[in-house]
């Protein structure tokens, strides 16, 4: 499977910071068996972020950002998310945010959303290199099966009731 991963920062875009969260993620989809074929960053704009989203899903099955989830007023990750996908997972950041507690009682103030466009599945993470893994990490099993639902593949994954598969 096929991922790209997009990294939502001014300082990074302007070469002022290095990207670490980025590579983080992209590492940790590698070893999950995906076979990441982009990376890049983008400043924390809406019109950017949303451009790049479009356009990489419009190649890729499985796009990734990391960065512009909370609450400072240039973080509009989730808002560039929302305005490109044709369907919001709320499980997905739901998810996220509860084991993130695990970590940090700031779990709570990611609003990394998901979604998906098209075929393709968007996965929003925190910025934080940590926080972005741990987040991917709290969604990893669930994305084949989301995948496959969106390529129009209805079967229940094994081990989700009797282990047979099922048409609807």
């Amino acid at each position: 499977m096929n991922a790209v991963v997009i990294t939502v920062s001014d300082s990074c875009f302007a070469g002022e910071r290095e990207d670490r969260s980025g590579p983080a993620v992209a590492a940790r989809l590698r070893e999950a068996g995906f076979t990441v074929e982009i990376t890049l960053v983008v400043p924390d704009e809406m019109e950017p972020i949303a451009a790049a989203l479009r356009q990489q899903a419009a190649g890729t099955r499985l796009v990734v950002t990391t960065g512009g989830t909370g609450i400072a007023p240039r973080d509009v990750t989730p808002e560039a998310t929302r305005s490109v996908c044709d369907r919001i997972l709320d499980g997905f950041g739901e998810q996220m945010r509860r084991e993130g507690l695990r970590s940090t009682p700031l779990a709570p103030l990611s609003r990394a959303v998901s979604g998906s466009l098209g075929a393709s599945l968007i996965v929003n993470l925190p910025g934080s290199p940590r926080a972005a893994v741990e987040s991917l990490d709290a969604v990893l099993h669930l994305i084949p099966h989301a995948l496959a639902l969106l390529s129009g593949d209805s079967r229940h994954p094994e081990g989700s009731g009797d282990g047979e598969p099922r048409v609807r």
